[in-house]
């Protein structure tokens, strides 16, 4: 599938396949299993997909394997950060905070897999301040 680089362009394609996965394996299931499933939907799709992508935390100049992994990294663009949860909690929208932060990326969605209606599950969550990256900064295209 051709798709536009725009973020608007991979955010269809993300939304519509975590939709897909959902419509077909329902909540209920461990996360594990959405990852797996979103990521080969999303890889179908066209789009560049890392798994468990390690993300480590830069102090003073050195670089600290602190055990954080981030769920999916779409195009080097956008972390997904997945949940099957009852509820999202403030604290897992600070996490994916946290991981935009460091990483040095803008945008992120937090998805909640244990939800009846995905549309219910989805949080965008915008890193607008990104004077706190411990990366340096992308290069404008």
């Amino acid at each position: 599938m051709k798709f536009s680089d725009s973020l608007s362009d991979i955010t269809e394609i993300i939304i519509g396949s975590a939709i897909r996965v959902h419509r077909e394996l329902g909540p209920g299931l461990l996360e594990s299993a959405y990852e797996a499933c979103l990521m080969f939907e999303m890889s179908e799709a066209g789009l560049q997909v890392e798994r468990q992508k390690p993300l480590p935390v830069i102090y003073k100049g050195v670089n600290l394997d602190c055990g954080y992994r981030l769920d999916l990294v779409i195009e080097n663009k956008i972390i997904l950060e997945l949940k099957t949860v009852e509820k999202i909690l403030p604290l897992h929208e600070a996490q994916l905070l946290s991981y935009l932060k460091l990483s040095g990326q803008t945008l992120g969605y937090l998805i909640n897999f244990h939800v009846d209606f995905l549309k219910n599950g989805i949080r965008r969550i915008v890193n607008q301040h990104e004077g706190f990256s411990q990366r340096p900064p992308r290069s404008p295209r």
